[in-house]
């Protein structure tokens, strides 16, 4: 063995007592590694479920992170999860590579040439796998067995110390597939990975954390399309209730007649057509968590029910007299502002604010920066699935026109244009392609809306505001003058967001109710 060797085996052992995050753990054993086994790219990925997901990498194109590779669909990885030995194909294997078109600085239509890998087991359970790929034939020709063989065993060891030092990351990033409830009418449920590593994105997981330990009601606001549903069902997952059902209701698509029976259920007879005894949602979601999606759409006489039920903690069926207990923890979701809507008499302030005691803004996609590429890595993951084609890949052009573009309807419209863009370029390439490119002609985004976008994006000296002083003869004192200031910079950014005062609040660095509280003692609340 090399002195080399030696050297990098003591940087992995020696960062193995280190109580660092687990995604710094790995980003440095992945450096030590590519060090000693030089390589174009490698790549450490965990099993979850049936799909390994990338931790870490080296070499590798940034949406890479927001890839999910299905094994029974990658017969490499699948290969290598199988086996307990490591794994070298060869060159002129006939298995597609997973990495094809991903391997950074080469050209999309290079394959990789050499690759190696093997399976990670922890306690005698598959973990995930370790992937090594060069561009040049022979590169791992000279690879020592003994040295291989003894990283990959420091790798187990590092998965290990990760998980133990880390358990509470470990646990938030969990998913539990399955609830012990109807998530919807459909019976169809939804994961709650949150991809994204923007500061916006990574404020939010944060305060998610924070709430999601109580047994706060939680009121998350956001435009249409960002994902609001994914906040309140990672909000359950991490919550005590999570081994309790997560069960969701569409206030929006709740017709009046029947929302309290929805909510509270009936029994037989109650109304015409009630031919037998029927549990409401919050009956269903007793002992977990009661998603009430597009809360601000309920008519004010539901809202009402809705409230003494709330404060009582007790439900009642519709034509049956005694009271029944539950025990539920709410999560409401609106794209309206509730507050404007209490003012204009068309939402209960009692509701708002039995609603509100822990509210969350989910931030828009364009605020994002480059979440869009993880999140366009882990939709054309899901469409090559959903499509039955291998190797969609965005050209660099594509992703800067998705990087460029305002995103009105956020990451709905995100990944409803991929999935046209994948079929357009599906039908001008083929489908029997080992990689397919999606060009900017297959996004089909206006030119116009690509110009708006970058404008604002990168806004000049002279499209900014000056904000005016404050004289001595407007303010004559210290309060008057710094009301008088902050009165001026706000309205400034809120023309700037155009009105949206969840943004205005995070430029300012302000949290989304002191922001209000603050606007109104302004007198800017209007």
């Amino acid at each position: 063995m090399t002195s080399n060797f030696f050297r990098t085996l003591t940087t992995i052992v020696a960062d193995l007592s280190r109580d660092i995050p687990a995604e710094q753990r790995y980003r440095q054993l992945l450096d030590a590694i590519v060090g000693l086994f030089p390589c174009d790219a490698a790549a450490l990925l965990k099993l979850e479920g049936t799909q390994l997901r990338p931790l870490a990498f080296e070499g590798l194109t940034t949406d890479t992170l927001g890839r999910r590779f299905e094994v029974a669909e990658h017969p490499r990885l699948q290969r290598l999860l199988h086996s307990r030995q490591p794994v070298r194909f060869e060159a002129d294997s006939r298995l597609p590579d997973p990495y094809d078109g991903l391997v950074e600085d080469q050209d999309m239509e290079l394959h990789v040439h050499d690759c190696m890998g093997a399976s990670l087991y922890i306690d005698d359970k598959p973990w995930g796998v370790l992937t090594l790929d060069a561009m040049d034939t022979g590169t791992f020709d000279n690879i020592d067995d003994t040295e291989l063989r003894t990283v990959i065993s420091l790798t187990e060891a590092t998965v290990k110390a990760a998980a133990r030092m880390d358990a509470l990351a470990a646990k938030a990033e969990h998913q539990l597939m399955v609830t012990k409830a109807l998530l919807d009418e459909k019976g169809a449920g939804a994961e709650s990975e949150m991809i994204g590593s923007s500061d916006p994105m990574t404020e939010l997981k944060q305060e998610i954390s924070v709430v999601a330990q109580s047994h706060l009601s939680v009121l998350v606001e956001g435009e249409t399309g960002v994902g609001k549903e994914v906040v309140a069902r990672r909000i359950h997952f991490q919550s005590q209730r999570s081994q309790g059902p997560l069960v969701q209701i569409n206030c929006a698509a709740l017709p009046e007649n029947i929302a309290e029976s929805e909510l509270f259920g009936h029994i037989r007879g109650a109304f015409s057509g009630a031919s037998a005894d029927r549990a409401g949602k919050f009956e269903i979601a007793d002992g977990g968590t009661l998603f009430l999606d597009e809360i601000g759409e309920l008519s004010l006489s539901i809202q009402a029910k809705l409230l003494r039920a709330l404060q009582s903690g007790e439900i009642q069926r519709v034509g049956r007299d005694k009271p029944l207990r539950v025990d539920v923890r709410i999560v409401a979701a609106t794209n309206r502002d509730l507050q404007q809507e209490v003012n204009a008499g068309r939402f209960r302030a009692d509701l708002y604010h039995r609603l509100s005691v822990y509210p969350l803004s989910v931030p828009p996609l364009r605020e994002r920066g480059k979440d869009i590429l993880l999140l366009a890595g882990y939709a054309l993951e899901a469409d090559q699935r959903r499509l039955r084609v291998q190797g969609l890949r965005l050209s660099e052009e594509a992703k800067q026109n998705l990087l460029n573009y305002p995103w009105p309807g956020n990451v709905r419209e995100l990944n409803h244009l991929l999935s046209r863009a994948a079929l357009r370029a599906i039908s001008s390439q083929g489908r029997d392609r080992n990689i397919i490119i999606i060009r900017p002609n297959h996004l089909g985004l206006d030119a116009s809306d690509l110009g708006t976008a970058q404008a604002e994006a990168a806004p000049s000296a002279e499209s900014q505001e000056f904000i005016p002083a404050v004289s001595l003869e407007e303010a004559t004192n210290l309060k008057d003058a710094t009301d008088l200031f902050q009165r001026r910079l706000i309205e400034q950014v809120l023309i700037h967001h155009r009105g949206n005062q969840a943004a205005a609040a995070r430029q300012l660095g302000l949290h989304r109710s002191n922001f209000y509280r603050l606007l109104q003692r302004l007198g800017l609340k209007e």
